[in-house]
């Protein structure tokens, strides 16, 4: 687990949302998300995951069959009904994640500032 990651798990604890992290989502694979958000189905109808992504400035995950391996993740994620949002560590740090993610839940009172 990251830096990025231990964050954004302090955040959301702070935020009062509840997560599970490394949350394996098919069990015909290895793949994890770095978190699954536990969503009010009422007004959210839809599954969410939240992937940081390490590495955004030095290539991490985004080189050669690794990067075919998160299309594929990804893309099986969508097809089985997962609306993933993936943030890079500077925003998890400058709280943009954290902002996305309460809009993504229907929370009020926010607005995004950039």
């Amino acid at each position: 687990m990251s830096q990025g990651e231990d964050l954004l798990a302090f955040q959301l604890k702070a935020a009062g949302i509840k997560f599970e992290r490394e949350y394996r989502f098919d069990p015909s694979r290895r793949w994890r998300f770095d978190f699954m958000v536990e969503t009010p189905w009422e007004e959210v109808p839809f599954d969410l995951a939240v992937e940081v992504e390490g590495g955004a400035w030095s290539g991490g995950h985004k080189r050669g069959t690794a990067a075919d391996t998160d299309c594929e993740k990804s893309n099986t994620a969508a097809i089985a009904g997962w609306t993933v949002l993936r943030f890079t560590p500077a925003m998890v740090e400058d709280g943009r994640a954290l902002q996305t993610i309460e809009r993504a839940l229907g929370r009020t009172g926010w607005t995004l500032t950039r």
